[in-house]
């Protein structure tokens, strides 16, 4: 794919990218699991649904303790996801559709089946042995209180060589250790490998977690309980920013390539540290989730109030990006905010997620309304799950096949899938909404559709009208010479709405208005949950 050298139009400021999970997407083979030719057989759909770009979680060699996120060998697919003959065909038919690939890329960590970390723990003298974090206990127990993100301590005793290495997450996941000299060079290769194979960039898993305290300070602990710590000095250490430039510097030496942080914290949507790492000038990644859409209650004022404090964070040359859900939390359509009025609120916040200043990320099954499923015990699969089943069930309900059709399996497969499907399955489907004209993945096309003709929704600025607390959520998005206005009522009652002095306008799309609706207007009346998209003459 070409270098683009008008900074206004580079793609990945301006496109819409779709994150798959693999496993989950469509299975080609009848093994249940999802995989790369099943991705293949699917690039007609994304190509309609009008996605530039597709971010693909991890699909390297793996135990799967973590389903990918814990890899042994950063150059080799996984034979659960296919080969690398599959994935360079889908690399080049995806960049042929005019779709740019995206990669996981897990720096933190790797699989303790790595043969980096089995050489690391082999003694206490290995040449890798520093490529990792390892420490002397203290009289019999841990080097400090670090916590894992998935309970319990974060530091495990190797009994072989006598000292404990450490884990942020699950135990089979040791952590790299980012302030060796050598480790980031021999990781850049890892990266480099896959650049010059031609992906278009990487979405850098937990990115904010890895660099630790060089002097291995115990982090605070919160209300006196030891679990609840306050993570200062395992999160957003000045090393890890060091490391976001240094990739930076990588991938500039590419046409086109884009680094998407993962800046996840506690508690989520802080948009001040995920703009830490975002570009001032060349020296930072180019875009970043805050979270902060997915843990905004639903109204209009809370939405008001995580859009300008996100956009007020960025950097000058900062660009901010949006998502409502993601692979590790629960669908936004079943949060607890959104219970009622469901379909509805899903409208409205697509509506909002492809409006906004940024680039758009869209989980796949959120343009249908895919919903959470219930896992039985007895077919959980996340490692969460299993150990804190029955107080948390896990990420496997916001996992599950994708819902393509009403065959037996919602055409996802044609064995047993990995996950159960939802029981809406027959009713919730690609097929079906393709012929319900105002079906919700016909709201995201035409949204898209609309989004490409409009200079001011891909590049525009953002100005609010109001702030929310009427319920509405109003704002223009403006460039020199096109002005376009979105209307949200995220309330269930009838709103009046007013256009400034000397402005109309001319409705574009809209939830709830039928085209003989799309007239001229100043003053209008916006119905319980909708969602109007205008151009604004003066």
């Amino acid at each position: 794919m070409t270098k683009n050298n008008s900074e206004k139009w580079t793609w990945w400021k301006h496109g819409v990218i779709y994150h798959i999970y693999p496993r989950s997407f469509q299975d080609s083979n009848g093994d249940g699991i999802g995989d790369i030719r099943g991705i293949i057989r699917r690039l007609g759909y994304l190509k309609e649904l009008g996605i530039d770009g597709i971010w693909i979680s991890p699909m390297y060699a793996s135990p799967m303790i973590d389903f990918g996120y814990d890899v042994s060998d950063y150059r080799q697919i996984d034979p659960a996801s296919g080969t690398m003959e599959d994935f360079t065909e889908l690399l080049q038919k995806a960049h042929e559709a005019g779709i740019r690939v995206i990669l996981d890329m897990i720096l933190n960590h790797t699989s303790s089946m790595h043969p980096w970390f089995i050489e690391s723990s082999s003694s206490l003298t290995n040449a890798k042995r520093n490529w990792y974090i390892w420490k002397e206990g203290v009289m019999g127990h841990p080097p400090n209180n670090w916590k894992s993100a998935v309970g319990g301590s974060a530091w495990k005793l190797d009994e072989k060589t006598g000292q404990y290495y450490l884990h942020s997450f699950f135990e089979e996941q040791p952590d790299l250790n980012w302030r060796d000299a050598e480790l980031p060079g021999v990781f850049f290769e890892e990266m480099k490998f896959w650049l010059d194979l031609g992906v278009d960039g990487f979405r850098l898993d937990v990115i904010n977690l890895i660099a630790k305290d060089k002097k291995f300070r115990n982090n605070p602990v919160l209300l006196g309980i030891p679990a609840l710590q306050k993570h200062i000095y395992t999160r957003n250490r000045k090393r890890s920013v060091t490391v976001v430039t240094q990739i930076r510097e990588l991938l500039d030496r590419y046409d086109d390539r884009v680094s998407v942080g993962e800046i996840y914290t506690n508690p989520p949507g802080d948009a001040k540290s995920a703009a830490r790492y975002l570009a001032k000038g060349t020296n930072g990644i180019h875009l970043a989730f805050d979270f902060s859409l997915i843990f905004s209650r639903w109204n209009a004022h809370a939405y008001f109030t995580s859009i300008k404090t996100w956009y007020d964070s960025l950097p000058e040359e900062g660009w901010p990006c949006n998502v409502l859900s993601n692979h590790d939390l629960l669908r936004s359509i079943d949060r607890f905010p959104w219970r009622t009025n469901r379909e509805e609120k899903a409208k409205v916040a697509a509506t909002l997620l492809l409006t906004l200043k940024g680039t758009p990320f869209i989980y796949y099954g959120e343009e249908i309304g895919m919903h959470n499923t219930h896992i039985p015990k007895s077919q959980i699969r996340d490692p969460l799950g299993k150990k804190f089943w029955p107080l948390f069930n896990g990420r496997d309900s916001a996992r599950t096949p994708m819902q393509w059709n009403r065959e037996p399996n919602g055409g996802f497969t044609t064995g047993l899938p990995w996950l159960p499907l939802n029981k809406d399955k027959h009713s919730r489907n690609v097929r079906q909404q393709e012929g319900e004209p105002d079906s919700l993945l016909n709201l995201y096309r035409n949204l898209i559709k609309l989004r490409k003709s409009s200079q001011s929704l891909q590049h525009g600025s953002w100005l609010p009208l109001n702030n929310g607390k009427d319920g509405i959520l109003a704002y223009f998005r403006n460039t020199g010479h096109e002005r376009v206005l979105v209307i949200l009522n995220f309330t269930g009652r009838q709103k009046s709405f007013t256009l400034p002095e000397h402005l109309y306008g001319k409705v574009l799309m809209s939830t709830h208005r039928t085209p003989e609706e799309y007239s001229y207007f100043q003053k209008m009346q916006i119905s319980p949950y909708e969602a109007t998209v205008c151009m604004v003459i003066e």
